[in-house]
């Protein structure tokens, strides 16, 4: 089809309300503001009853998203009683273990037992604030689309430009959807991803997710339930008892968000495409699954691999402390607990569908690759020091294990790493985000 012949975006676009060019095939702009405000109104209706309107992200939209996905996986039932009862049994007996294998003492929370649909409920607030930031790149990139159109058009375009936003907000609100509904439906419990995913610690486990990771294994129901609950409640007594941790580790997330940018071309095609369609939430919501891993720029700013560096550091030192923790604690009581180990290794090195949704959702390629060194530093630091020097350790940020310490965990275990450099500009700007939110959240971790 020659380029003459194929249709105009923007008309095809404007022709869905009803706005159509006059026989010489121009627009009017003196006879398109009374129809064009009018579209922008039935556009912003449907938009508010969605539940989201401007630049910002549309949080029922994504929720509601979310919803669907985690239906479409399989039956999601709520626990019953009986199952509810059997998970706090199991965290029960698991915290039991773990006091004599870490100085970090019980959560205050009761056990959780969550379908699907209520980790996206409990988690999708901390989800707000990772993915909000990104909604910055998402009013770049219409700018950029917006200059690039025809400068003739320039007077309608500016008119066009909030209702491009909405649009647009669709679009992305639905990728972050479909992104949180598979991590829905991978998760095994409440802070499996190694950061902590709710305002306040809670041991939670999801048995809809557990039973099929059981599937096959030759090794009881129970025991795997257990397994998980000893790994989730290690984590959240961590968590709980260190304050700077988790803030920590969502500054970093939420600053790596920040430089996110959108993939020019592949936003453009994917506008163009919306516009020659209906735009409604089941256009954006198919637009949202099909671009999917497509929309973010894939290449990464130098900020961004360190913050990621520095991420999975992170993440590698909390799960390579519970895979320490947990090996102490099922020694002389799990015969099987060594197997269930390597099968969480195994499922967190590879590319399965968590890590997917972290790329849909954060263009984030979390892959703490040296938990096992990690775990290894752990146990020569209790070796040397008991469980207080291991636990200890959690006290200052600069005191936990470094990259560079992961290579020698003997060398760590006996003299500790060097003193740290000073704080550079991202350690200055990463304490700025850690102060705010202490000033905006009076409920900060316990200590």
């Amino acid at each position: 089809m020659a380029a003459e012949d194929q249709p105009n975006p923007m008309e095809e676009f404007l022709r869905q309300f009803g706005i159509t060019p006059g026989p010489d095939g121009n627009f009017d702009l003196n006879q398109l503001i009374g129809p064009l405000q009018q579209a922008m109104a039935q556009f912003g209706r449907q938009m508010s009853a969605m539940g989201g309107e401007g630049d910002g992200l549309n949080w029922t939209f994504i929720k509601d998203i979310a919803r669907k996905v985690t239906a479409a996986a399989g039956p999601d039932p709520s626990p019953a009683a009986s199952e509810m009862v059997a998970i706090r049994d199991t965290v029960g007996l698991a915290d039991l273990w773990l006091d004599e294998h870490t100085t970090f003492g019980r959560t205050n929370a009761s056990a959780a037992t969550w379908s699907r649909a209520e980790w996206v409920e409990n988690t999708i607030e901390t989800w707000e604030g990772l993915v909000g930031s990104v909604s910055a790149s998402l009013a770049s990139a219409v700018g950029g689309l917006m200059q690039r159109m025809d400068a003739e058009a320039a007077p309608m375009m500016s008119m066009m430009e909030p209702m491009m936003r909405m649009a647009a907000t669709g679009m992305l609100s639905a990728q972050v959807g479909q992104g949180i509904g598979q991590l829905a439906t991978d998760v095994l419990t409440g802070s499996d991803l190694g950061f902590p995913l709710t305002r306040k610690p809670v041991v939670a486990l999801l048995p809809t997710n557990i039973a099929p990771f059981a599937d096959g294994l030759d090794i009881p129901l129970a025991d795997v339930r257990l397994y998980l609950a000893l790994r989730e409640a290690a984590r959240q007594r961590l968590f709980a008892q260190v304050a700077w941790l988790g803030p920590q580790m969502l500054a970093l997330i939420e600053h790596y968000a920040r430089h996110i940018t959108i993939d020019a071309s592949a936003f453009e095609e994917a506008m163009e495409a919306q516009m020659q369609g209906g735009l409604t939430p089941e256009r954006m919501e198919e637009f949202g699954q099909q671009m999917a891993g497509r929309l973010f720029q894939p290449a990464l700013t130098p900020e961004q691999v360190e913050i990621l560096g520095r991420l999975e550091t992170l993440v590698a030192s909390v799960e390579g402390w519970v895979d320490d923790v947990v090996g102490q604690t099922t020694a002389p009581l799990m015969p099987r607990a060594d197997a269930l180990l390597e099968l969480v290794r195994r499922r967190r090195a590879s590319a399965g569908p968590s890590e997917v949704a972290l790329k849909t959702l954060l263009n984030l390629e979390l892959r703490p690759r040296r938990v096992r060194d990690a775990a290894n530093l752990w146990a020569a630091v209790r070796t040397a020091s008991g469980i207080e020097g291991r636990d200890g350790l959690w006290a200052h940020p600069d005191m936990v294990p470094t990259t560079a310490d992961l290579d020698d965990p003997l060398g760590f275990a006996e003299r500790g790493h060097a003193a740290p450099a000073e704080n550079d500009d991202l350690d200055a700007q990463l304490a700025r985000l850690l102060e705010q939110e202490r000033g905006e959240d009076g409920d900060a971790p316990s200590t």
